[in-house]
């Protein structure tokens, strides 16, 4: 048997989640939730959902997270954490509050928050966190007894995450023909964002210039990019490149596009790209889409020899780092000396959101940081 590792003073671990639709009548009320509040008309976002109708209808978000979960309550009974897991989504079934709600009525009091989303940002940190600030006011106003919540750091840095990618994208090179593998650009992917969100993610002093955001994906490119140099003897040239662009032409948004790089690199003679999309825990809809279909269509077009190397989904070495991060802000709650895991230059993230960290353009209560309501 294991021996019993201690969570205390945490009772619960709740994985946060954006959500997805699972049938073709899902897909609208899904893209309504998410847009709720923006005014788009109905035929617009049954335009958007075409890219979810090329797949029946159906996001492999929820699937993928069913896959972490499972992964999760393995790795824990296996190590000897007893510590229930829950799961709860932004923008669909099962949705946040109402697994807050059956997490009180079970009596969890002290809770974790695993989001699904790594690197600082407002819509991959704070806006979680005001989700869950109108969880709680929802239960409030049950007059349930509310639970304690606080979120674990970022983790885009911990060997867990990072060296699933290292393996990757060596597996993606190998795949590539022979006579172009040496060659090959390295073109890590994430989600672009607009370019003032960028400049005001992080901690007040990470501001500017991209913030925490770029600087962290930037990091662990470089972690990657050297790895593979170590795996492969190849020093292959990469650029972080972005993807999933939405919203108005006229605000800028963080670039370059992968389409675009993609053509920029088949111009400048590079004869073969791995797109790895660092940004994202798993191949969701963005990733089947924006990469798989439509920048790898775009390669096709190009003549561009491409290949997409694998998110880290439920890989037991991040199921295990989930694990460490938990019993890391455990220790840590508890008053004890920890040593938080992180490879590259930027450390460890903080464990409470500061104020003034990854602002929204309209001030809303947010939990799970210095500036919560909710202690």
């Amino acid at each position: 048997m294991p021996d019993v590792l201690d969570a205390s003073p945490y009772d619960a671990l709740l994985l946060l989640s954006f959500g997805g639709p699972e049938g073709p009548d899902d897909v609208v009320p899904f893209l309504e939730n998410v847009t709720r509040g923006r005014g788009i008309p109905k035929e617009r976002l049954k335009e958007v959902g075409q890219h979810y109708f090329l797949f029946g209808g159906v996001s492999p978000i929820n699937d993928q997270n069913r896959a972490l979960l499972d992964a999760l309550r393995k790795d824990f009974a296996e190590h000897g954490l007893d510590l229930p897991v829950y799961w709860g989504n932004r923008n669909w079934a099962p949705y946040l509050t109402d697994t807050l709600r059956e997490m009180v009525r079970d009596g969890r009091r002290r809770i974790l928050v695993l989001a699904t989303s790594a690197y600082a940002s407002y819509s991959g940190c704070r806006q979680y966190r005001e989700n869950l600030a109108d969880a709680l006011a929802a239960l409030e106003a049950e007059g349930l007894e509310l639970p304690r919540i606080d979120k674990l750091r970022h983790y885009f840095n911990h060997p867990g995450f990072v060296e699933p990618m290292v393996d990757g994208v060596v597996r993606s090179l190998a795949e590539l023909p022979e006579e172009v593998r040496e060659g090959a650009h390295l073109a890590f992917c994430t989600h672009s964002i607009p370019n003032s969100a960028a400049d005001t993610s992080g901690p007040v002093e990470e501001h500017g210039d991209g913030g925490a955001y770029v600087r962290q994906h930037l990091d662990v490119a470089r972690l990657i990019a050297d790895a593979v140099r170590e795996r492969t003897g190849v020093d292959h040239p990469w650029q972080l490149v972005y993807q999933s662009r939405s919203g108005a032409p006229h605000i800028p948004w963080l670039e370059p596009d992968i389409c675009d790089h993609l053509e920029e690199r088949h111009a400048a003679g590079v004869p073969a790209v791995v797109m790895a999309p660092i940004g994202f825990v798993s191949d969701h809809m963005e990733v089947l889409y924006d990469l798989d279909t439509e920048a790898t269509a775009k390669a096709g077009e190009l003549g561009l020899p491409v290949r997409r190397s694998a998110t880290v989904g439920a890989d037991p070495r991040f199921a295990a780092a989930v694990r460490d991060l938990v019993l890391e802000r455990a220790g840590a709650e508890r008053g004890q000396e920890v040593t938080p895991c992180a490879l590259g230059t930027l450390g460890a993230s903080h464990n409470l959101c500061p104020v003034g960290c990854c602002p929204a353009r309209a001030p809303r209560p947010a939990a799970a940081g210095a500036d919560s309501p909710y202690v």
